[in-house]
Order: C-alpha cells, then sequence, then structure tokens
C-alpha cells in the first residue's frame, strides 16, 4: 500500500490517534540554580506534586525551567517589535523540554505595596464598578475616571497652533477632565504628618546642632547648607525664630542659592526629608533611619476623605443610596449581595461580569476582604488566592497551572477548600503543578515528585517519583515525615508577664480585652481573616520592647546577598583588613575591591533587545567579583572570594576558632545556622533565594535586636515536615534565653509545641475579630469548642 492511501485509512478505534500520545511532559538535563541532571516525566491533565526540603530545587524545576520556557515560547509567537516591550527571558539550562502547554503562573509573589494600588484595582473589580456607577450613579458626575482615586481633575486652556494647507492658525481651546483623586491626600487616604520635636531640638541654635535628623550634623554638607543659606539666623535659637523663618527653614519651595562658592539648590527641611527618606521602601533602610521615620512621621487618615481616597462629587453620587466609596468599604460577600439585587437590563452584561468576579472571591474563601484594601497589607497567601480569582471562570482547558505553595496562610479549615480549587482545575482537563509542604495537599495528588535529598548543593536530584502511597514507603526524608505528627505538650511553661491589650479596634476587631502571657511560646491561631495579624501588627503597644519579624518581602539586587543584608560582611571585611594591614573597603565588590572590568558583579550582562539578555562570567575575575591584587591577601589561609563561598555551616567553623576568629562574624553565622540556613552560601545573590528563606534570614537578622517579645508571622511558611522539628527547636530555645515569643500560626505543629493559645474567629471579617478561646493546647483539644481545637484535635489523634 503506497504511503499515501496508508495515511488517508479510517485509524481503527483501538489504536490511538497519533496526536492523543503527547500526555506527557517530558523534562530532560535541567541545570537551572542547584538541578544536578534532572529528568522527569510529568503526565498531562493531573495534579502533580512537588516536594522536598527548603532549598531543594522544587521552585527552580517548576518555575524557572518549565513555567520560563513555556513563557519564553509564548512572547516568541509575537513579533520583534512587540516582545521589545516585554521582559526578556533567557532559555533555561535544560536539554529537552517536551509537551509543554501554556502555563499559568501563581506565585507567591506579593502584590505591589504601593499605596495606590487596591484589592479592587488589582483584580478590575474596581474598573468595573466605575462604570456602573458612571452609568447608573445618580447624580451624574461624568465618566467612570471620576471615580478613580488614581486620577486627578485637570482643567486647562490656551492657544494651539493648527496647520491647514500653508497656512497656520492659532486657535483658543480649553481641555477639562474629571477625576475622582481627593486633593487633599492625592488619592492615597492618608496623609503624613511630621514631629517637629523629633526633626530638631528648638533651644540650640543651627551652629549648636539643633538639627537631628540623620545625617544633618553641623559639620556634614546639609549641615553647612541650612547653616550658610542666608535665609535665617544660624546663631539664633530655633524657639526665636519669627513665622517667616520658621516656614524658610521646614517648608521652603527649592531655591538656586550659593553656599561657599558652590551653586546649590536650597529646599526646606520636611520637603527634603519626604524626598530622600518617605520615598523609599522602609525595609531597604538602614536601622537608624528607619528608627528615625518611625518616631518622626505618622500617617493619619485624610480629614477630607475620611480615608476613602475619593473626591466630594464622587463620594455625593449613589445608586440605591450606596455610594462607590461605600461599595468599596463592603465585606466583599455583602457587596456581592447589593449587586445581586440590582436589576437595570442597560447594564446587565457588565452587572453578570462583576457578579463572577465578587463570586469568585467567595468562593475562594476571601469574601471577607474589602475592594478598598491596600494590596500591600495582603498576606503571601491571600495574594496568592486573589491572583487565583481570574482564572476560576475560566473556559480555557489544556492548560498547565503551576503554584507555589497555594496553602500558605490557611487554616487547615480552608485547606480542604483550596483542594477542591486544585481538583476542580484538573477535572477541567488541565494540568496542575503545585509545589507544597502540607501532607494534606500531598495527599490529593495524582502524581509526586519528590526533590532532595538536602537543600542547596545537597540537593537538585529527583528522590522520588510516582503515587503517593509509593512515597509514604519510600526511604526519602519526604516520605519518613510524610505521617509526622507533634503530640501535645506533658506540661507547659509557666508565664512570668502579661503584655496587655484593651479595646483593641484595628480593622476587624471587636473591642477586643486580651493579655498575652509572657515569657512562654504563645500560638495566636484562627482562619484566615479572623483578625490574627490585627490584634498583633496593628494593636500591641509600640515602646513594649516587640521585635516583629512579618512576611513582607526582602528587597534586594543581586548584589544582595546573606552576607551583606545580615551585616556579616562588615566583620568580615574588617578581620582581612587587619590581618593584611590594608584598608576594608578593598574587600567589598560595591566599593574599591570590584573588579574593573564586571564591576564587581562577576558576569557581564550583554543586553540583546527584544533577545533575552545574555550574561558571561566575567574573564578577567572568572566570577570571583573582587580585583586579582585583593584575592592575594588572605585570612586563615582563604581569601575573601572563597570565603564568601563558604555554606554557612562551614564558615560558622572557620571563623568560631583558629586564626580566622571572629567573634562577631561567628555570632551572626550561629543564628544563620539556628533557623536552618546552614547550607546557604554567603554570597547567594538574594534574587536567587526562596520566600521560606528569605523570611529565615530576616528572623536570623532580628534575633539581634534587643526587644523581649518576638512576634513571627507564620515561621513555617515555606519549611518542609522535617524542618518545621528544627524550627520548633529554635523558638524554645529563644524563650528559655528569657524571650517572649508569639506566633501567628496555622501549622497544627506548632499548635500542639505552644505553652498558650488564642484562638480568633469565630469567622472571618464581620464573623471574626472576636477571641474564642484562651488557654494550653490540651484544654482546646479537650473543649473542641472552635474550628482550630476540631483540625488540632484530629492532628494530635485526641
Amino acid at each position: 500500500m503506497s504511503r499515501q492511501s496508508a495515511s488517508a485509512a479510517p485509524q481503527s478505534p483501538s489504536v490511538p490517534h497519533v496526536a492523543d500520545s503527547h500526555d506527557l511532559i517530558r523534562v530532560h538535563g535541567a541545570r537551572e540554580n542547584n538541578l544536578k541532571d534532572v529528568s522527569v516525566e510529568i503526565p498531562k491533565r493531573r495534579l502533580t506534586v512537588f516536594t522536598g526540603v527548603s532549598g531543594s530545587g522544587k521552585s527552580s524545576l517548576v518555575f524557572d525551567t518549565i513555567a520560563a520556557e513555556s513563557q519564553r515560547l509564548i512572547n516568541e509567537t509575537y513579533s520583534a517589535f512587540v516582545q521589545g516591550f516585554m521582559p526578556t527571558l533567557a532559555r533555561p539550562e535544560v536539554d529537552v523540554l517536551d509537551g509543554l502547554t501554556t502555563v499559568i503562573s501563581v506565585d507567591q509573589s506579593r502584590m505591589g505595596a504601593d499605596p495606590r494600588s487596591t484589592v479592587g484595582t488589582a483584580t478590575d473589580a474596581n474598573a468595573m464598578l466605575r462604570i456602573l456607577f458612571s452609568r447608573l450613579g445618580d447624580p451624574h458626575i461624568g465618566p467612570p475616571s471620576a471615580y478613580s482615586f488614581n486620577t486627578a481633575s485637570v482643567r486647562a486652556s490656551g492657544a494651539i497652533t493648527v496647520q491647514r494647507g500653508a497656512k497656520t492658525k492659532a486657535e483658543k481651546a480649553t481641555f477639562e477632565r474629571t477625576g475622582g483623586m481627593c486633593p487633599r491626600c492625592e488619592g492615597r487616604g492618608s496623609v503624613t504628618d511630621f514631629d517637629l520635636t523629633q526633626l530638631y531640638d528648638d533651644s540650640k541654635s543651627l551652629r549648636e546642632g539643633a538639627l537631628t535628623v540623620p545625617g544633618y550634623s553641623v559639620d556634614g554638607w546639609y549641615g553647612r547648607i541650612y547653616s550658610g543659606c542666608g535665609f535665617f539666623d544660624p546663631d539664633k535659637p530655633i524657639r526665636e525664630f519669627g513665622k517667616r523663618e520658621l516656614h524658610d527653614l521646614l517648608h521652603k519651595e527649592p531655591t538656586k542659592i550659593k553656599v561657599e562658592g558652590i551653586n546649590l539648590t536650597y529646599e526646606g527641611l520636611i520637603p527634603k526629608i519626604q524626598k530622600s527618606f518617605l520615598a523609599k521602601d522602609k525595609e531597604a533602610m538602614q536601622p537608624h533611619i528607619r528608627a528615625f521615620v518611625e518616631r518622626a512621621v505618622t500617617f493619619t487618615t485624610c480629614p477630607e476623605c475620611d480615608g476613602t481616597r475619593l473626591s466630594e462629587g464622587a463620594r455625593s453620587s449613589k445608586i440605591r443610596g450606596i455610594s462607590i466609596a461605600d461599595a468599596c468599604a463592603m465585606e466583599i460577600r455583602d457587596l456581592a449581595e447589593w449587586v445581586r439585587g440590582l436589576d437595570e437590563p442597560s447594564v446587565a452584561p457588565l452587572l453578570t461580569a462583576l457578579q463572577n468576579t465578587l463570586d469568585s472571591f467567595v468562593e475562594i474563601g476571601l469574601g471577607y476582604l474589602s475592594l478598598e484594601r491596600p494590596a500591600g497589607t495582603l498576606s503571601g497567601g491571600e495574594a496568592q488566592r486573589v491572583k487565583m480569582i481570574r482564572h476560576l471562570g475560566s473556559s480555557l482547558t489544556d492548560v498547565t497551572y503551576v503554584f507555589d505553595e497555594p496553602t500558605s496562610g490557611l487554616h487547615p479549615h480552608d485547606i480542604q477548600r483550596m483542594n477542591e480549587l486544585l481538583l476542580r482545575l484538573r477535572d477541567k482537563g488541565n494540568t496542575v503543578l503545585v509545589v507544597e509542604h502540607k501532607p494534606e495537599v500531598i495527599a490529593i495528588a495524582d502524581h509526586v515528585v519528590d526533590l532532595g535529598p538536602g537543600a542547596g548543593t545537597a540537593g537538585g536530584t529527583v528522590c522520588f517519583e510516582g503515587t503517593v502511597a509509593g512515597l509514604r514507603a519510600s526511604d526519602t526524608v519526604t516520605g519518613r515525615h510524610l505521617d509526622d505528627r507533634a503530640s501535645l505538650k506533658e506540661s507547659v511553661r509557666k508565664p512570668t508577664g502579661a503584655l496587655e491589650i484593651r479595646g483593641a479596634k484595628a480593622n476587624n476587631l471587636q473591642g477586643v480585652d486580651v493579655d498575652i502571657p509572657l515569657g512562654v511560646l504563645v500560638a495566636v491561631t484562627g482562619v484566615a481573616g479572623s483578625g490574627k495579624s490585627s490584634l498583633l501588627h496593628g494593636s500591641v503597644p509600640a515602646d513594649s520592647g516587640v521585635v516583629s519579624v512579618d512576611q513582607a518581602p526582602i528587597r534586594g539586587s543581586r548584589r544582595s546577598n546573606p552576607a551583606t543584608y545580615t551585616g556579616l560582611l562588615d566583620p568580615i571585611r574588617k578581620a582581612f583588613a587587619k590581618a593584611n594591614g590594608v584598608k576594608p573597603a578593598l574587600f567589598s565588590a560595591n566599593s574599591e575591591g570590584a573588579c574593573p572590568t564586571c564591576n564587581g558583579a562577576g558576569v557581564i550582562y550583554t543586553d540583546l533587545a527584544m533577545m533575552a539578555g545574555v550574561a558571561t562570567t566575567c574573564e578577567d575575575c572568572e566570577g570571583r567579583r573582587f580585583e586579582a591584587s585583593v584575592l592575594e591577601y588572605r585570612l586563615g589561609g582563604r581569601d575573601i572570594s572563597e570565603v564568601l563561598a563558604m555554606p554557612v555551616a562551614e564558615a560558622e567553623e572557620f571563623f568560631g576558632a583558629g586564626e580566622a576568629r571572629t567573634p562577631a562574624a561567628h555570632k551572626i553565622l550561629t543564628r544563620l545556622a539556628d533557623v536552618g540556613l546552614g547550607y546557604l552560601t554567603l554570597g547567594q545573590p538574594l534574587t536567587t533565594l526562596s520566600g521560606g528563606e528569605r523570611q529565615r534570614l530576616k528572623l536570623a537578622t532580628h534575633m539581634a535586636e534587643k526587644g523581649g517579645i518576638y512576634v513571627l508571622d507564620e515561621p513555617t511558611t515555606g519549611l518542609h515536615l522535617a524542618d518545621v522539628e528544627q524550627l520548633l527547636g529554635l523558638l524554645d530555645r529563644l524563650v528559655d534565653s528569657g524571650k517572649s515569643v508569639i506566633v501567628i500560626e496555622h501549622h497544627q505543629a506548632v499548635m500542639a509545641h505552644a505553652d498558650w493559645i488564642i484562638d480568633l474567629g469565630p469567622g472571618a471579617g464581620h464573623d471574626g475579630g472576636r477571641i474564642v478561646f484562651e488557654g494550653t493546647p490540651g484544654d482546646l483539644v479537650a473543649a473542641r469548642s472552635t474550628l482550630t481545637a476540631e483540625h488540632l484535635a484530629a492532628y494530635v489523634g485526641a
């Protein structure tokens, strides 16, 4: 039979169609980050869970290899012109990637912390509400932009030149745009106030050092500008300044002046501080500047718009007595009911779309949020679920959904709901890939890929691939710990005192009074949205010596690493400088010691426009980042680049004894090892760390602070079952050393290990905000009176 007739012959039903033979995503020879030639075959239209200790290479395989390549291939389908506007992606280090489908990546990166970004603006719900009000609002005030707190009202008039043929003619034109932005706070909802007593000491003159702002000393450059500007007498105490002089000192607009023969621009103290300090992210500030900002600047609700961010006109336009400000302030589940009650055929398609979006919020367990909630205040788990909303009602199938720990920040009660969502996405005919540590999620997997055996360089290989039952029977770290259950402690510690909170009303708290015991390990529990963070971050008195480690991300460029972030590099540089009789700046890749060819980056970046840029290792320093002459200086037989390449555990030994003994460095390294980061190298860029690693790095840094009370926000996020034991050991050591530790936590092992539990609820949003239980874990399990109690009792097998 000829080839042509063979292909035309109908295929018998028993022989599958050739198009159905691509039922696997095949990955061969993946080498991204710490992966060591990993090869896996992932079944399509199934739920595959990737497990392994934190840092074993799960995200490198799922996000940096599979998801990144799919995104790159999609980008390549656009024209070069369009690609020029898109982020450029390099091809991952992998030999074969076969059978990919379009990837929708739902990661845990926090939403932008810009004060203008809210839950409503991030999910398009606000855009739909604005159109709704511009069509149905009474009185009618203008187009949708008239209801937007990000659009200012503008009026302009003037002459424009119009060319008609050979003639040009000037015509008068006016332009007007109605925006909904509150003019006082510029759509931010809050205004900044300065505590002037923290900016200067009014009993002194400028020459006597009246300015108490960091960096504004008399001999410093700023001090000389303020003393020599000529707008006021530098020898007169500030309290004797006239109205004009005080205005010039604090608020004067930018003015050109000459000081000591140099042309400069002078600006009042307050606008100067706003530009230099307040424009920066708080986390990125040096500790002394952060402390100054916290002392000197207070944020108060805008008196004109009452925190709604909207102009008077936007607040006056209503539908059935509800303004857009009222609608955004409602809990989303109540707003969904209100929208359901609107029956207006003229805007029916819009109401249907808005209804679906709001119902998705409720279905995914975020009905307790309001649309006006700033996006930056959402926890990692909430941000991830907000991103899921747009995919829930999608009609697309045969898509690959990639999730990064979708249960982080979820109470065991909510995990069940998340599991149902993951299975629903799979049952629509999609491939679902989940990076996860929780046994409840691993249990529903069709296929499991376990990476390890360790973290960092000790990981990056596939230890197991198969079913959940096979994982249980295997001798991998995950298999051994999958059925771990912490038991309740036989005896609990006695508190040494109490932190009193009275009448707490932050967010949804309903006038809560509670005494948090000190000197013990306290777990604050409750379903997501019950008011745990509001109680601890919003109501604990500021002066009570509290060190708060929240989930805000660490900001850091590829030049930042654990050594620079924790302050470890300072004692190391000084030790090198002392041993070699040279200055410390030589041992910084961001300062004098940097390799001149790559400026201390270790790699040379070549930008290729819309193609992915290429990073090649610098040939002069061979990626070591330092000038050759600097590498001749040694400490304990090692040069600075070899020290930065050491893992924390090795460096702890190196700086602990012998010629390289440096107590200051050893102290920081011990803290890093304590939080389970012994495998990180000192010079690993912060941009390559996972979310869990970053939070523990932050915890290690804060452990040096002098406070006696530690407030930790879900420290088990991103931790493998085996690492949770190590974390509990660390919390015990902190308590035994005389500290008080308060943990917001959903992990039952931490609840079981606590000395005291404060359970909030009973539900989320306005159904929560009350204390439903206070007492020991044993009493909670015995009472079984709350959702947390039910799940903890089931966990410990009571």
